[in-house]
């Protein structure tokens, strides 16, 4: 082939070749790391949440296997699990980190990977944002709570059980460092409802058993349990003890009203990871999570259990029924 006919072959060659070159730019598969901070892998309701994470980019043109790689990571509640997660995740250096709760946020802050956190409670006292308009930084996110929702649960258990006159919160204080916040509010909305509200800060199962036993020394004794993945991850033995002292009780978590709690008051949590798509894609796209507002929560949902009601004797206001968004029977 003389050179004239080789270097036209090259250059139509190099044309062709062009689109499949952008083509293969532009489907450049992006890695995105997800901490399931609080739960375990065979837990439903994660299962959903993340059902709800991948349908949110899909609908964006993000396609698992293909254009994005999602990989979980569920360490449960346990403080050195989910540290060790975190420190996993880093080692890998993603292209971006979905952080669920407060404790797997934190577990994360020091590797500098830009973070889109979901269903923190107070990202600025927890020193993850400077304010929520400009979080500054390389992370943002969503809230799961705001302060007030503290005097919204003793609204709620008042309503439902009014002979409660003294109530028992429950937290963990090493994974809900946010506490002192919705304690507050609690504490401020009580008087206007004939009630006392004491913290009951606990660590272990033996802790939550002996703060529930005391909550029913006296009668009115009433029980409001934080969003917490302590409380999360032994739902099922907190359910087990308040429903033994036949203590009415309202819970920060959706979870719990199906696993047989009275009552759930909580953000809607899939609705959260369907919102946070927006700004995994964002960010993928060339957007500095620093320059996107911390998301406070738009839809709340309040849940009933009349099972658990009837087990321990107590009839809920019709009123109450029709408000829930869920009724369990």
């Amino acid at each position: 082939m003389r050179r004239r006919e080789f270097m036209s072959f090259l250059g139509v060659a190099a044309a062709a070749a062009w689109p499949l070159v952008a083509w293969g730019q532009r489907e450049q598969k992006r890695r995105v790391a997800v901490l399931m901070g609080g739960l375990l892998s065979g837990d439903s309701n994660g299962q959903a949440e993340a059902g709800a994470l991948e349908n949110g980019l899909h609908e964006l043109g993000w396609r698992q296997g293909g254009n994005i790689e999602l990989s979980y990571r569920w360490p449960g509640a346990e403080l050195d699990a989910v540290r060790a997660a975190a420190d996993e995740i880093a080692a890998s250096r993603p292209d971006l980190v979905v952080s669920r709760s407060t404790p797997a946020t934190s577990a994360l802050m020091s590797a500098g990977l830009p973070t889109v956190f979901v269903l923190v409670a107070d990202p600025i006292r927890s020193g993850f944002v400077q304010n929520l308009a400009h979080p500054g930084g390389n992370v943002t996110g969503f809230t799961n709570f705001e302060a007030s929702v503290g005097g919204k649960w003793l609204e709620l258990l008042k309503e439902a059980a009014p002979s409660v006159t003294h109530v028992t919160l429950l937290f963990n204080p090493q994974t809900a460092p946010f506490a002192e916040t919705y304690l507050h509010a609690a504490q401020s909305a009580a008087p206007t409802l004939g009630v006392t509200v004491a913290p009951a800060p606990s660590t272990s199962a033996a802790e939550l058993e002996s703060a529930i036993a005391a909550a029913a020394t006296s009668p009115g004794g009433g029980i409001v349990a934080m969003f917490d993945t302590f409380l999360a991850e032994h739902r099922d033995f907190l359910i087990a003890q308040v429903t033994r002292n036949r203590l009415p009780a309202i819970y920060g978590s959706q979870i719990f009203a199906p696993s047989g709690g009275l009552m759930a008051y909580a953000s809607d949590y899939p609705d959260i990871y369907r919102r946070a798509a927006d700004y995994v894609d964002r960010i993928l796209h060339g957007t500095r999570p620093g320059d996107l507002p911390v998301q406070e929560p738009e839809k709340f949902m309040l849940s009933v259990n009349l099972k658990a009601a009837a087990v321990i004797g107590l009839t809920l206001p019709q009123a109450l029924i029709t408000r829930a968004d869920e009724v369990i029977e």
